[in-house]
């Protein structure tokens, strides 16, 4: 979720749901140890619970950068062992890491030892020929010893060479199984899942009961992402919490308020922000039109109010042509 999960979409998925925990893009450890630390980690306090998710294979890196990403007051530290791209296997990070769990285990506990916040995985169930259940069990089980404790598990194995990262979501088969079955051989552990989920109905399946244990939990990404208002349901669903009375219109509404201010304290152009809610009307009559409002850019000098009013302003006519 590179360059997609930034701080301001994850404001506006805040606005959906108050409970869902919310995950940064990954941050690669050069990023942080070398570049704009306040640029990658700043974020705003209403994101709650929010975790940081890292790239990167060297032990006293991690740590270190563990240890800013705590003290700039994240939830959670996540280390990033599922992503492909040829990009982060240059790194020697990402899925390839899987095929090294001593050294998974080795950058859990110099991380767990300096931070108090924590410390979690996300894999893999395999990558290339290693895709027996064996080969995921014995990764899990090497990396909880050194003190993880959650593993948010990609149903997919990663096949590194041959298949571009979209391929990798689509191409490799989804073997749900493997994460229910690494629950059953790890019940002291939070085990959740991830990976061609996309309604509440197969969120609801994923956290049913099997052979007497339950998954912990269920991660969405793109999905999240392109059909964004599905979070407006998660808090009741999920989380025990009272119908909301939220309405498109109204975080919409929200969101322009915060692009306002983001204009006026950072000079962020509303355009850099308004990308991430492109999906907030997904599925409903006049959506393409209202998607092209927002991503006009000759309109960029207009403030986001008035955008908000462009965008509606064929909703409105096709409302009153209708009635």
């Amino acid at each position: 979720m590179m360059d997609w999960t930034d701080k301001h979409c994850r404001y506006f998925h805040r606005l959906l749901s108050r409970h869902a925990l919310l995950y940064t893009e990954m941050v690669t450890t050069g990023a942080l140890v070398h570049g704009d630390v306040p640029r990658h980690l700043r974020f705003n306090e209403q994101e709650h619970p929010v975790a940081l998710q890292l790239g990167g294979s060297e032990p006293a890196d991690l740590a270190h950068c563990a240890k800013v990403g705590e003290q700039w007051g994240y939830d959670e530290i996540n280390l990033n062992c599922g992503c492909p791209s040829e990009r982060v296997q240059r790194g020697a990070f990402g899925a390839c890491l899987m095929a090294e769990p001593q050294l998974v285990a080795d950058c859990v506990k110099a991380m767990v030892d300096v931070v108090s916040v924590p410390v979690t995985v996300k894999h893999r169930i395999g990558i290339d020929k290693f895709e027996s259940y064996e080969f995921v069990r014995d990764f899990v089980g090497a990396v909880s010893q050194a003190g993880c404790n959650t593993f948010i598990v990609h149903a997919r194995s990663a096949w590194l060479k041959g298949l571009s990262p979209k391929e990798n979501r689509e191409v490799p088969p989804l073997r749900y199984e493997l994460v229910h079955k690494l629950k059953q051989d790890f019940p002291q552990l939070m085990i959740a899942i991830n990976g061609g989920i996309t309604t509440n109905a197969q969120i609801s399946e994923q956290l049913q009961p099997i052979h007497g244990v339950m998954l912990d939990g269920v991660m969405l990404g793109r999905e999240a992402y392109h059909n964004p208002w599905l979070l407006a349901s998660w808090d009741a669903e999920f989380f025990g919490a009272a119908a909301s009375n939220l309405t498109r219109e109204n975080v919409e509404a929200h969101m322009c308020d915060y692009m306002a201010r983001e204009q006026a304290k950072h000079g962020t152009p509303w355009s850099a922000i308004a990308r991430h809610m492109l999906g907030l009307r997904h599925g409903l009559p006049g959506s393409r039109r209202w998607r092209q409002v927002w991503s006009d850019h000759k309109l960029k000098g207009l403030p986001p109010h008035e955008v908000m009013a462009l965008a509606h302003q064929p909703l409105i006519e096709a409302d009153q042509a209708a009635a």
